[in-house]
């Protein structure tokens, strides 16, 4: 590296490195570019324009969308991974999050891109203004132009993960209490499907992640879905450990013929268990987190308060001693 920008500086001056690594970036681009136009028409267009008059409501609903995201739509093989592997766990990830748009895909890697290529952009304008000159160094360079990039091109993959823990959390807290209503409304004589869109009401206000979790598996089942199907794609979707467990009980309660009552009585009864269970853990967790800052904040002036009167009579002494 040393050698290739001492190279560089000897050709083109003190900027070199900046103007190599800026020239790369512009054939770059110009190589993209022929790719982007002989980019294939939507097929969606192309039916739009032939059979308009004997499409129904919903299928025009669709095509409008796809109107609305026709940018997208044109640069979606940039947008989104070739793997069909990697684009379900993607989704999957995106779905976990709260983010089930169809475009969330293309949105997530569109904000990689725009971060990653605007804070890139800033941090070269920053290094040109303030900070280039004769005595900057490769680190400098390094550290000023693609340290800006690499950080807005990994910001959207941090936001997603904490986006999806805070959200297992959230549905770890109101799952408990979610069970517990449900149990009421079937003990009162409502069906399963009438009761989880009473707790899906209900639970709005405090617990809104898992709300929507509930209204959605109450569409579906209103649309024919199978229930195990639906039941199965919520525990997909939320991917925490209770809501598996859950749908499993659920299943085998169905499948078994046994009372959905009884099964969700038992659970709830350990759910309530384990959350208490779960509070306590985090009870006996809190002394050991504040044994450091405990120390940090008592241990020095405790010290100054003890040594630091007899620190004052020595160097007092010392001085005597020297006269």
């Amino acid at each position: 590296m040393d050698a290739l920008n001492a190279l560089l500086v000897d050709l083109l001056g003190p900027a070199g490195p900046l103007i190599a690594i800026a020239g790369l970036a512009f054939v770059l681009i110009l190589a993209s570019i022929p790719l982007m136009i002989a980019s294939r028409p939507d097929p969606m267009d192309k039916l739009k324009k032939q059979g308009r008059e004997r499409l129904d409501a919903e299928t025009k609903a669709i095509l409008r969308d796809k109107r609305r995201n026709a940018k997208l739509n044109k640069y979606a093989q940039y947008l989104e991974p070739k793997n069909a592997e990697e684009l379900g766990e993607m989704r999957l990830k995106l779905l976990q999050a709260g983010y089930r748009t169809r475009d969330a895909v293309r949105y997530y890697y569109l904000s990689q891109m725009v971060l990653g290529l605007g804070l890139l952009a800033a941090g070269t304008a920053y290094y040109f203004m303030f900070i280039d000159g004769p005595a900057a160094t490769m680190q400098q360079k390094l550290m000023y132009i693609l340290g800006p990039g690499g950080a807005g091109y990994l910001a959207p993959k941090y936001w997603l993960t904490k986006r999806v823990e805070e959200r297992k959390q959230q549905i770890e807290r109101g799952f408990p209490d979610a069970l517990d209503m449900m149990l009421v409304c079937v003990e009162a004589g409502q069906s399963l499907d009438q009761s989880i869109v009473r707790v899906s009401r209900e639970l709005r206000a405090s617990y809104p992640a898992l709300a929507d979790e509930f209204e959605i598996i109450a569409h579906e089942m209103k649309a024919g879905k199978d229930k195990s199907n639906v039941l199965n794609d919520m525990s997909e979707r939320c991917g925490v450990q209770d809501v598996s467990s859950f749908v499993t009980v659920l299943n085998q309660a169905s499948s078994f013929g046994t009372s959905i009552a009884d099964a969700l009585r038992v659970y709830a009864s350990e759910m309530r268990d384990k959350r208490v269970m779960r509070a306590e853990e985090a009870a006996n967790k809190l002394p050991t987190k504040m044994t450091l800052t405990t120390m940090m904040l008592t241990v020095p002036p405790l010290l100054i308060i003890l040594v630091g009167p007899s620190v004052v009579s020595i160097s007092e002494l010392g001085q005597l001693a020297g006269k």
